[in-house]
């Protein structure tokens, strides 16, 4: 029977692994997952207050469809946390989405069609490549430098072309930890004006934060199409929830795609009551529990960055944000970055993620792991890698 060539395309390396992992457990060797960036996971739960928000919109019967767009009050305060981080929108501008993989896929399949390019970070978070493939679309990787955070701008000018409908930017970035700083976002923000070009940000990580102030897009956007995502499931815990939002900027340049995009939100109905719900109390609520994450998490980052650069054959840069390392496999002794992976997951029972699963050009050569175990699980994983890659 017939399968779509458009679903071929898609690939999600960071759960692929995984079916590899299920069979080095068959054979009986423990494995640390080091793979999934799932804070709830490793230990790190929603604040009761929030818990108890879910169960009393169940109790009193708000098991119903919400509006399509999304709870009132929830988008509300949505508008409000954007504009403290520079947007001047409101409720209007909001769409709540069952997580941000769905704000996304609303997103590029409202704006690609066959032969559109999107200009993507390299590297960057799989499903951004999926959903354009999936669409019709080609996936564009650009330059961006890891040590210092910043995206190569002559790379991107470079790679603009008349199929060129969007710039994606992922900050703080999934898998690297890169995160853009005010004058990075101002000149992307200038380069797409030029070209006429969407701007799509992600900024699901927007508060784990570790050494320097976070500036949001919204402070840079003006009146630019700037197309915000965001959600839930990192900052405040909920990951299996699936709740997140789509923010359009206050532009007349996006009022067509404001116009049309609620279609697919109608299409699939609304996202869980209960859980926007939910969702309301975690940002009215006390929010002290975020400081204490990412502090935690501050921790982790220190240990791995340092037990990584001590390596032999591998180095790391250091995450500005988010949870994930991005460490480079200097040596060859491995082939490629996949096979690396593999071994180390076989021999091991350490499993990570391949660099060229974020994006062959500039993921390749690199594997990801992510630092959110506790500190134990974390030494006992460096122990393993270090003595993986010093035989």
């Amino acid at each position: 029977m017939k399968v779509s060539k458009k679903v071929a395309g898609v690939e999600y390396a960071i759960r692929d692994i995984v079916l590899a992992a299920r069979k080095v457990q068959q054979k009986g060797m423990q494995v640390d997952y080091l793979n999934i960036g799932d804070p709830v996971q490793f230990g790190f739960q929603p604040p009761d207050n929030v818990k108890q928000a879910l169960i009393d919109a169940i109790n009193r019967g708000d098991n119903f469809y919400s509006s399509s767009e999304g709870l009132l009050e929830l988008r509300q305060e949505i508008a409000k946390k954007e504009n403290a981080k520079g947007l001047s929108i409101s409720e209007e501008n909001i769409l709540v989405t069952n997580g941000v993989s769905e704000g996304l896929d609303m997103v590029i399949s409202s704006i690609v069609e066959d032969g559109d390019e999107v200009l993507l970070p390299g590297p960057y978070y799989p499903p951004y490549a999926s959903y354009v493939r999936l669409h019709g679309g080609i996936p564009v990787e650009f330059q961006v430098d890891l040590n210092y955070s910043t995206p190569d701008i002559e790379d991107i000018k470079s790679k603009i072309t008349s199929r060129t409908v969007a710039i994606c930017l992922i900050s703080p970035n999934n898998p690297t930890g890169v995160v853009f700083n005010e004058n990075s976002l101002r000149e992307l923000v200038d380069v797409a004006n030029q070209h006429n070009l969407y701007i799509i940000c992600d900024e699901i990580y927007d508060q784990i934060i570790f050494d320097e102030k976070f500036v949001g897009i919204g402070k840079v956007a003006g009146d630019s199409p700037v197309i915000v995502l965001n959600g839930f499931s990192k900052v405040h815990l909920m990951s299996g929830w699936r709740i997140g939002y789509i923010a359009f900027n206050n532009s007349s340049k996006l009022d067509n795609l404001q116009e049309n995009l609620p279609k697919l939100a109608r299409v699939r109905i609304a996202t869980s009551l209960p859980v926007q719900h939910a969702a309301l109390e975690s940002l009215r609520g006390p929010q002290d529990y975020i400081g204490k994450f990412v502090s935690e998490i501050k921790k982790h980052r220190d240990l791995v960055v340092k037990r990584l650069n001590e390596m032999p054959g591998i180095s790391c840069p250091n995450p500005k944000g988010a949870f994930y390392a991005f460490p480079k496999i200097e040596t060859q002794q491995f082939g490629n970055d996949k096979n690396f992976v593999t071994k180390l997951l076989e021999t091991k029972g350490v499993l990570t993620v391949h660099g060229s699963g974020f994006g062959e050009k500039y993921g390749s050569g690199h594997f990801r792991l992510v630092y959110l175990p506790d500190m134990q699980i974390l030494e006992s994983a460096m122990n393993k890698i270090e003595d993986f890659v010093s035989q």
